[in-house]
């Protein structure tokens, strides 16, 4: 269990209580069977929608929960410590909201962001490409106008929930002005033209659909678009910031339970007379990945509450990102060496975790990327 938290106020309590209810009762019992055939939980989605959960951070006249970015954080990590693939699904969906629900006009926020904070709509995030990638303003994909519309050509890679959203929140090249000509849409999940790749073959999150897209003279009206012109880097990047703390969240959940099932085997399998607990070698190892887990925990806290107070995050999202990705990896494969050859072997979760704890590393920005965000903080 996670050591005790401090959460700012009694409702905070009980909502990360429901969460916990949610994640044990709901999530838990599904997740090895649909993670081992690749089954989207597209229904578990629902479920949050109706508990209130895709819109947490948002305002509650548009159908969110309108809590601060600590707590929606406490609850997406009780999440990912039942079910990797919805939690960073949950995240991915909060960021794709944010386009909408920071820059969008009062009407447009009126028209689409109920249906997509209460679990009617799921989002997907369409920023990268085959060849823009960490170098998000090398992106290709264009956006003409005409007339009361725009026409999408180009194709997206890398896009969670991709073929089986109700919308994207696509950046696509409105000038050939570098990074200055980047906008960013509202597109439609199905439109002429939309189509999906096969999904990736992926290591881990198998329950997770992950495709290449295709815009092929995508037409859609020209009120999808959010902000200005040139605006879409900016609302990118912004969204990233929080997504990476979204990121962190889950590792830790992740993290936690791998230690959860490490600490458990190790209190009741028995070698040379008593629980290998007891042996100082392991007790230690046991220590290190709890010392890593809380601190982990602690740095994506601490960003969100820089977050909530309206201070400047990037450094700190870019830290917690980094700390609790690479605390998941190391945690996930402490717990396979806890475990023996038991831990080799799919009879017991943790392969799995450490399979998925990989990919964290990864997405919303590699962890070289983190660092590369942190270091530039320290140059100015």
């Amino acid at each position: 269990m996670p050591a005790e938290r401090l959460l700012p106020t009694t409702e905070a309590e009980d909502l990360i209580e429901l969460v916990r209810e949610i994640a044990r009762d709901e999530l838990a019992p599904r997740a090895a069977a649909a993670e081992e055939h690749a089954q989207f939980p597209r229904e578990m989605f629902r479920l949050l929608g109706k508990s209130g959960l895709l819109g947490l951070p948002y305002a509650e006249e548009f159908g969110g929960g309108e809590q601060p970015y600590e707590v929606y954080l406490q609850a997406l990590e009780e999440i990912g410590s039942a079910w990797m693939s919805v939690a960073v699904g949950l995240s991915v969906h909060v960021m794709s909201c944010y386009g909408l629900a920071t820059f969008g006009t009062r009407q447009q926020q009126e028209q689409w962001l109920p249906e997509m904070l209460e679990g009617e709509l799921l989002g997907g995030y369409a920023l990268s490409e085959l060849h823009a990638g960490s170098d998000a303003a090398a992106l290709s994909t264009r956006a003409t106008r005409d007339g009361d519309e725009y026409v999408v050509s180009g194709q997206k890679a890398w896009i969670t929930h991709g073929g089986v959203a109700d919308f994207y929140t696509l950046m696509a090249r409105t000038s050939p002005d570098g990074g200055k000509g980047i906008s960013c849409f509202l597109a439609p999940g199905v439109a002429d033209g939309l189509s999906a790749a096969t999904p990736e073959r992926k290591m881990g999150l198998t329950g997770s659909v992950t495709t290449q897209l295709t815009f092929d003279r995508v037409r859609f009206s020209a009120d999808r678009l959010i902000g200005a012109e040139g605006d879409g880097l900016k609302i990118a990047l912004s969204a990233l910031d929080s997504g990476r703390l979204g990121i962190a969240a889950c590792a830790v959940g992740l993290a936690q339970a791998a230690l959860d099932e490490a600490v458990a085997y190790a209190k009741t399998r028995s070698q040379f007379g008593k629980p290998i607990m007891e042996f100082q070698g392991l007790e230690f190892l046991l220590a290190d990945m709890a010392a890593a887990v809380d601190s982990a925990r602690a740095t994506y806290i601490a960003a969100a509450r820089l977050r909530d107070r309206g201070r400047p995050f990037q450094r700190a999202a870019s830290v917690a990102k980094l700390v609790a990705t690479d605390a998941a990896m190391r945690v996930t494969t402490d717990a396979v060496q806890v475990l023996g050859g038991a831990g080799y072997t799919r009879d017991f979760p943790v392969e799995r975790y450490m399979r998925e704890a990989k990919v964290l590393q990864i997405f919303e920005g590699t962890n070289q990327i983190q660092r590369l965000v942190i270091g530039r903080s320290l140059r100015k």
